[in-house]
């Protein structure tokens, strides 16, 4: 722990046992419960954190557990994706942009203070280094937010993987007092390289787990049939991604560390650096406009 003395909530959270309470409570929120149980918790979870029905894929009666709805897919044409212009990266995710930086001499920032090294992040990821110079967008995911990740730019997919971790709390208070927080914790990491409009640019988006958050997980399309290993990588054969594809999901929410590289990197701005943002809405471009 860092910056002054930590809350006593983060100090105790230190003996609980992050990991088997993440899983009993993922166990639990796949209970398929009756639906005239289920609709009104439901109901009452949406109205508690303001989450927009409407956009769901399916009426509330229609899901059979709270993880079904809190993974669920959104209706078509909720999220339009920006159009593609040369070097335009679109939001993976409906969430906040809570830290936008540049990655210099391996390092990246998690708060004030608080850097972390861009290798301890991108364990087992080939070419980690074609980042250095380039840019990092941190997004937090609150429980009112759609908790699927979409793929930010035309390319071709180049590796998936997983890193085991702990399971601290992914938010403020954690972010400003726990050091190297997003490279403790568990964590799924997707890469791909640009082309066509995105030529010259390399991505890497970062699922962070949390406290109760194990699941960050790798849409199974980049997979080709082949399971993740709990912690390692997997090679995958340019496999072509469109902005707006499916990338993964989180199992309740967390963060995506957004990594913009590659030879063009010093091309692109962003274009937002800080506030609510929504899936396919554009982050950023070569030259930062719009």
């Amino acid at each position: 722990m860092t910056k002054g003395s930590p809350p006593l909530s983060l100090r105790l959270l230190g003996l609980y046992p992050k990991k088997l309470a993440s899983l009993c409570i993922g166990r639990a929120a796949s209970w398929r419960l009756p639906k005239v149980v289920l609709a009104p918790l439901l109901r009452l979870f949406a109205r508690q954190y303001g989450i927009a029905l409407d956009e769901a894929e399916k009426p509330l009666e229609a899901y059979s557990s709270l993880q079904e709805f809190f993974t669920r897919r959104l209706q078509p044409g909720a999220r339009p994706q920006d159009e593609m212009t040369l070097g335009a990266l679109n939001c993976p995710v409906d969430g906040r942009l809570v830290a936008v930086g540049r990655i210099t001499a391996g390092t990246l920032i998690q708060a004030k203070g608080l850097p972390y090294r861009l290798c301890e992040l991108l364990k087992h990821a080939p070419n980690a280094d074609v980042f250095e110079g380039g840019h990092f967008l941190t997004l937090y995911l609150s429980p009112r937010d759609y908790h699927r990740v979409h793929v930010p730019l035309e390319g071709r997919v180049r590796f998936a993987g997983r890193v085991e971790g702990e399971l601290w709390p992914v938010n403020q208070v954690s972010t400003t007092h726990v050091p190297g927080l997003y490279v403790r914790n568990r964590r799924a990491v997707w890469l791909a390289e640009g082309c066509g409009h995105d030529e010259g640019l390399a991505v890497a988006s970062v699922l962070v787990g949390a406290t109760h958050v194990g699941g960050c997980e790798i849409d199974g399309r980049w997979l080709d049939g082949r399971k993740l290993p709990k912690d390692g990588g997997l090679d995958i054969p340019s496999l072509p991604c469109a902005a707006g594809d499916c990338l993964g999901m989180f199992r309740f929410g967390s963060t995506v560390v957004l990594l913009v590289g590659g030879p063009k990197a010093a091309l692109w701005h962003p274009c937002v650096t800080e506030g609510p943002v929504k899936v396919g809405m554009r982050l950023g471009c070569f030259g930062g406009s719009k």
